[in-house]
């Protein structure tokens, strides 16, 4: 029966550590902040003509949707590698199977997030695009504004 407990309590310290550290990796690698603070930046800061606010409305409702699907694709891929370090207990096949699916799932996220910056870049001028293009790199960079 102790042992039984201890099982039990391994694996929802696994589970937890599991979505944890998906999260956290997550949070780190797609953040709000990096497409939140770009679009602050393009709102704020290129002076967008009518058109081009719309433009990006619409881009921005967009992503959101598809946002929101890869998100819970993530979560999903997450619980399926704690369901799996639960059922294996060590780093077997299925435990890697499921961080490889992770690791496909917040890629397919990083991919959907580069795509919208780039479509964000289309609908500016030339002089925009060069200031998008340095808020960009500076984001990605952690470099801070010059």
């Amino acid at each position: 029966m102790k042992h039984l407990k201890l099982q039990i309590a391994l694996a929802i310290l696994f589970a937890a550590l599991a979505g944890f550290l998906g999260a956290t990796a997550a949070e780190r690698w797609f953040a709000p902040e990096q497409t939140g603070g770009l679009h602050e930046f393009v709102h704020e800061q290129l002076e967008l003509n009518p058109e081009q606010e719309s433009l990006l409305d619409e881009l921005e409702k967009r992503h959101a949707l598809e946002n929101a699907q890869l998100e819970l694709e993530v979560r999903r891929a997450n619980a399926e590698l704690a369901a799996a370090m639960d059922k294996e207990h060590e780093y077997g096949p299925e435990v890697s199977a499921a961080i490889d699916q992770v690791h496909a799932s917040m890629g397919e996220l990083q991919k959907a997030t580069i795509r919208h910056v780039f479509a964000m870049r289309s609908i500016l001028d030339p002089q925009q695009q060069r200031e998008f293009d340095q808020q960009v790199s500076r984001s990605l960079t952690d470099s801070p504004p010059e």
